[in-house]
């Protein structure tokens, strides 16, 4: 049976396009002059969604007041919106999600899966929108110190089917949600390889599976470079390897070079 979500058919592996609206974020962070047609390049280069987000989650990053996130995002999930782009909106704030729902964003993209805000449930069953619940342990600024798990691939899997559970209680259906199993979240870079390596423990949940590896520190123990810069032939590689076990969703910040791989990959069959 072919999956579904967002009004997306997932028959084909789809990129998520990362447009981070922050000063600080590990790769992308300031890079945008104008987010808007930042984004819309991404939609030309074959993103079928645009991330967008205001408040940097990578290890060690400060929290982002949530009235200060929406100053970030809202013009721009907006403007995006308006101009037909499928705008995902990056935040663990109930009042951003239901601000940038309001705006016209589509998916809820958590990183904590809900579970940073109290109110996140709610804001997210009170409306139409799609979300992605993704694992992480702890906070952007302690996950790190996370990483003692029994099985990372089972216990990670284990935390997914339950927040899928709460969500289904809370009045969001089961054909609004992805899973996320958040490659470098509290993970080691040991780790992240091994739930990349075991993507059909996630399959099995039955629902579209988000894999976010770009540019990320445990590509370095896979050949990639010592810096994010120097990460893309590795990111890309991933991205593809992925889509070949399954993944649903590539959230990726390289959109034309992943597109031209998974194209080739295709090709060939």
């Amino acid at each position: 049976m072919t999956l579904s979500f967002a009004d997306l058919t997932l028959d084909r592996p789809h990129l998520m396009g990362i447009l981070n609206v922050t000063p600080d974020s590990f790769f992308d962070g300031g890079r945008h002059a104008d987010p808007v047609a930042a984004g819309m390049r991404l939609l030309e280069e074959g993103a079928s969604i645009v991330d967008v987000g205001g408040e940097s989650t990578r290890p060690g990053a400060n929290p982002v007041d949530p009235m200060d996130e929406q100053k970030r995002v809202l013009p721009v999930v907006t403007a995006l919106a308006r101009a037909g782009v499928l705008v995902s909106i990056d935040t663990r704030h109930a009042t951003t999600m239901r601000a940038a729902i309001e705006a016209g964003a589509k998916i809820v993209n958590d990183v904590s899966g809900l579970t940073h805000d109290p109110d996140a449930l709610r804001a997210v069953a009170g409306s139409q929108a799609s979300v992605i619940l993704m694992h992480m342990r702890g906070t952007p600024q302690d996950m790190l110190s996370h990483t003692d798990y029994e099985d990372v691939v089972e216990d990670v899997a284990q935390w997914l089917e339950h927040r899928v559970a709460a969500c289904e209680r809370a009045g969001i259906a089961r054909e609004r949600l992805a899973i996320d199993p958040g490659i470098g979240f509290a993970k080691t870079h040991a780790q992240s390889i091994e739930l990349l390596a075991n993507l059909e423990c996630f399959q099995a949940l039955g629902l579209p599976v988000v894999i976010g590896a770009s540019r990320k520190g445990f590509l370095k123990s896979l050949g990639g470079g010592e810096k994010p810069a120097d990460r893309l032939e590795a990111s890309v590689r991933v991205a593809v390897a992925a889509a070949g076990s399954g993944a649903h969703i590539l959230r990726v910040h390289d959109v034309a070079e992943t597109a031209r791989a998974l194209a080739v990959a295709a090709a060939l069959g």
